[in-house]
């Protein structure tokens, strides 16, 4: 069945926003569930397609890589803070594979989450979690450089 509708495009554009917003705040909140876009969209009533080139339209990556940037974040704190072993940030952030969280980190963070640990300890010594937590966080949209090679 075809449902008719009598709201203009400005306001089916604003309940679109309205909804990527809901979307966007879920996986801020439930960063640490076994979240996929299927749910997501479901969630909003949209399909996951519509949703991840929506989100992408609206935020610049998508559901997904959101997600992992979220994660990340957070696995830097929880690194930072120290008293929890690399596998077991993994799995408190979300992640289900230790191989993916390793690799998606070292993309966004530039260094694998041990070295990671060790260089955040010295370099965010005596400075308050706040502003570690600011100066610490991964870029969004661009991964970190990639390593030269040393041809010398």
């Amino acid at each position: 069945m075809v449902q008719v509708t009598n709201r203009s495009p400005a306001e089916q554009h604003l309940r679109e926003l309205a909804q990527l917003r809901r979307v966007r705040d879920r996986i801020d909140r439930e960063y640490a569930q076994p979240l996929d876009v299927e749910a997501l969209a479901r969630g909003v009533n949209m399909s996951a397609g519509h949703l991840s080139r929506r989100f992408r339209i609206a935020y610049g990556e998508s559901p997904y890589s959101y997600l992992m940037t979220r994660r990340i974040e957070r696995a830097m704190a929880l690194l930072r803070v120290g008293g929890l072993s690399v596998t077991e940030v993994c799995f408190a952030v979300g992640c289900s594979s230790l191989g993916t969280f390793s690799t998606r980190f070292s993309e966004l963070v530039g260094m694998p989450p041990s070295v990671y640990r060790r260089q955040s300890e010295r370099a965010t010594a005596g400075m308050p979690a706040c502003v570690a937590k600011q100066v610490t966080r991964p870029v969004r949209n661009r991964e970190a450089p990639a390593a030269q090679p040393d041809l010398a």
